[in-house]
């Protein structure tokens, strides 16, 4: 990541825009800028930004539009001391990549084995389903990272990017109070 100066950092955190680059270049973009204008990924191949996405739009409506796999993706090529994944905080060690690879394959892996298909081309109720026995640890089949655990993570990324903004405060009906709690920075 360049040496960004404290005012455009201010600004861009203030927009709730994270640096992405697009076509070699560094660019301010929300997470759902991103999305909407197709900025390429940098670390999360296409299979797995379409489970991130179905699995966030199931934890918080509204995480696939709002760009959660872009943000994902866009902390992944963070140094891992200033990634802004709720995973920066645990036990689990750099590189980050490798738990949401192993997450969203556990995930496909068992909704293959149950429906015979990856869990982004189950229906809305079966993914509600699916989603709940996750956050119970009751998929069988499961081969990857302990299921809350990465219930509990994916959840944290899809809240934080649809209601961690100032927007997403608004959508709540909920005032932004900075002296109270500090903006997040995407």
């Amino acid at each position: 990541m360049p040496e960004l100066g404290r005012r455009d950092f201010v600004r861009g955190a203030g927009l709730g825009a994270l640096l992405f680059t697009v076509a070699g270049r560094e660019v301010w973009l929300t997470p759902r800028q991103a999305r909407a204008e197709g900025v390429p990924f940098q670390v999360l191949k296409p299979h797995e930004v379409e489970t991130l996405e179905a699995v966030g739009e199931t934890l918080a409506i509204g995480a696939r539009a709002d760009g959660v796999a872009h943000f994902v993706d866009q902390q992944l090529t963070q140094p891992p001391a200033h990634a802004l994944l709720s995973l920066r905080v645990t036990e689990v060690r750099p590189p980050y990549a490798d738990f949401y690879r192993a997450a969203l394959a556990g995930i496909d892996g068992a909704s293959q084995a149950q429906h015979q298909r990856g869990y982004a081309a189950l229906d809305a109720a079966a993914q509600r389903a699916f989603v709940d026995a996750l956050r119970q640890g009751k998929l069988e089949s499961w081969k990857g990272p302990a299921q809350g655990f990465v219930y509990a993570m994916l959840r944290n990324d899809a809240v934080d990017v649809v209601y961690g903004t100032v927007e997403g405060f608004a959508r709540i009906n909920v005032p932004y109070m900075p002296h109270i709690l500090p903006q997040r920075s995407w």
